[in-house]
């Protein structure tokens, strides 16, 4: 049984974190839509609002919505509810106002605090869902905020002043596996804890020795990369990689600029220069694949990573330090960096695991129905709650997806 006061206030800090996050933002930052692939911040606070008036209080026998249409404007993908707004249109929406969605969000937010108290089991872990789905929103908030600012020539920054500089990376090491079966996924009967469906459930996997990175590639080492011709040599790449490297003429991780001094990176703070020693981001599946190929070593499995996140706790650099920066990590020889900084592109497709079964009725939707053409993604960003993570959390993404705050860490047969 969930505790029904500690409910409340993990909804209420959910709910204020992405209030505070979005208060940086002018109604016209909060609006722009750069990308089909991100939303406006603006939308992003109402979908999340949307989530707990949908599966919370239209379920309760609440009154439904202020305006009906709003259901329509602000569903992502649950065809199960009804029709929805066209995603890539996301941007025209300048009807609600802001202010009308934060008072929409201050409205739901007294309500569903209301319902707690009273709500049946189900509806509980409805509210619980609701939070890590918002939780998941902030960081999307940040990466499509992150866009979108860096497409105007000026540069703009979301924080004022610079970056923290970081010490030098230290040497990669390599943490070496025998071979064994190792438990991979959520177990229900794991007390306390919540988890996502696509989780579980809980299965033994055989996994062979092997070598693990004791941290992620630096921008320092991805240079390298590219100083090497590394977007010129098809040899490096898969076929739909090399495609990607050719339609979109990428020659560097998204948000590299040269300069006549070195490279520059825009990022939270503005344009800045490149930290050699901070870990490399905002690269593709392809990306990360072309350089563990040029590395003379491969990308983990999931299944390898999770066998050696379990006996990791959770700690790094999130977004609950407010450095919003990759940053280099302590010396010695790790592991580090498995938890916040970069998500960590795997070599597993997302998929399910064996004997899944998707929640029932439209929330069933929430991530079964993605797992074709994405590559799975472990560890979580310094754009990540600290509290949103564990060891068998699953993220996802096309393998050309690179807005999001996405890095590499490498592996090798033993």
């Amino acid at each position: 049984m969930l505790d029904r006061v500690a409910l409340a206030h993990r909804y209420a800090r959910v709910r204020a974190r992405t209030e505070a996050l979005a208060s940086r933002l002018s109604a016209e930052d909060a609006m722009v839509q750069s990308m089909p692939d991100a939303s406006p911040a603006k939308w992003h606070l109402a979908h999340t609002t949307w989530f707990f008036d949908e599966f919370v209080l239209a379920a309760s026998g609440h009154p439904r919505w202020h305006d009906e249409r709003w259901r329509v404007l602000f569903n992502s993908y649950y065809d199960a509810v009804g029709p929805r707004h066209p995603r890539t249109a996301r941007g025209v929406l300048s009807r609600p106002s802001l202010e009308e969605v934060r008072a929409w969000r201050a409205r739901v937010d007294e309500e569903v605090l209301a319902v707690v108290p009273h709500a049946d089991p189900a509806l509980l872990r409805n509210v619980l869902l609701g939070t890590h789905h918002e939780e998941q929103h902030q960081e999307l908030l940040l990466t499509d905020v992150k866009h979108a600012l860096s497409c105007s020539e000026l540069r703009p920054a979301y924080v004022d002043g610079r970056t923290p500089s970081t010490g030098a990376a230290p040497p990669l090491a390599w943490l070496t596996r025998e071979h064994r079966t190792v438990p991979v996924g959520h177990d229900e009967r794991d007390a306390g804890g919540f988890a996502f469906d696509n989780e579980g459930p809980r299965h033994p996997v055989i996994v062979g020795p092997f070598g693990l990175a004791s941290r992620l590639v630096t921008n320092g080492e991805y240079a390298a990369f590219v100083h090497d011709g590394g977007y010129t040599r098809p040899e490096l790449w898969l076929s739909d990689g090399w495609a990607a490297v050719q339609e979109s003429g990428w020659t560097a991780p998204l948000y590299w600029e040269r300069a006549h001094d070195g490279w520059r990176v825009f990022g939270m703070r503005g344009l800045e220069p490149l930290d050699l020693d901070a870990p490399a981001a905002h690269v593709s599946y392809y990306e990360a694949d072309a350089y563990a190929r040029w590395a003379g070593a491969r990308l983990p499995t999931e299944e390898e990573w999770e066998s050696v996140a379990r006996a990791v706790p959770v700690e790094g650099n999130f977004l609950d330090d407010g450095r919003l920066a990759p940053c280099a990590p302590p010396p010695g020889d790790g592991p580090h960096q498995l938890f916040g900084d970069a998500w960590e592109w795997t070599a597993s497709a997302y998929l399910p695991y064996p004997r899944f079964r998707p929640l029932e009725g439209p929330l069933g939707e929430y991530n079964g129905k993605f797992m074709s053409g994405q590559m799975v993604l472990r560890g979580g960003s310094c754009f990540s709650p600290r509290e949103h993570l564990r060891a068998t959390y699953r993220n996802f993404f096309s393998p050309a997806a690179r807005w999001q705050m996405t890095g590499i860490r490498l592996a090798r047969d033993a």
